[in-house]
């Protein structure tokens, strides 16, 4: 019975995303990626930032354990975050995540608010986030670059 509906669902996301486009994002002014000011290194590779949200990497270089948050699905930080790093729509990701919950994946947690994220990462060993490049960093997190 939950394959008819999972295919309801992915069939509904298709036609969503059919029927909006993504829309290219700024990556330069749409977000900042922050992390726990223990994580090691100033940079990330977009690839291994993707990797971590999409929970198909579970460490940092250094072997320790990784801690990614979201933003809520309204967030346009979220939407951002998701064309640029994930290459997927809101949509894609949702369904994505659908799969992986079946198979007994938990998707990072959801803050709603950029506050909320900073406080999450400023208190989670290994905690990476994002939020809006207007939002000001305590000496609790720090910013990391995202390169190719």
């Amino acid at each position: 019975m939950r394959r008819p509906r999972l295919l309801r669902l992915a069939a509904l996301a298709a036609a969503a995303f059919t029927a909006f486009p993504p829309e290219p994002a700024s990556a330069a002014t749409a977000f900042r990626v922050i992390v726990h000011p223990q994580v090691k290194g100033n940079e990330i590779p977009r690839a291994a930032l993707s990797a971590i949200f999409l929970k198909q990497a579970s460490k940092w270089g250094d072997g320790q354990p990784a801690a990614p948050v979201d933003q809520s699905v309204q967030s346009p930080v979220r939407r951002a975050f998701s064309f640029d790093v994930l290459k997927q729509s809101l949509v894609q990701v949702q369904v994505y995540w659908q799969r992986r919950i079946t198979a007994g994946q938990v998707p990072p947690p959801v803050k709603p608010s950029d506050e909320e994220v900073v406080a999450f990462v400023a208190s989670t060993a290994g905690g990476i986030g994002y939020v809006s490049p207007a939002t000001a960093l305590p000496g609790t997190v720090r910013e990391i670059a995202v390169i190719d």
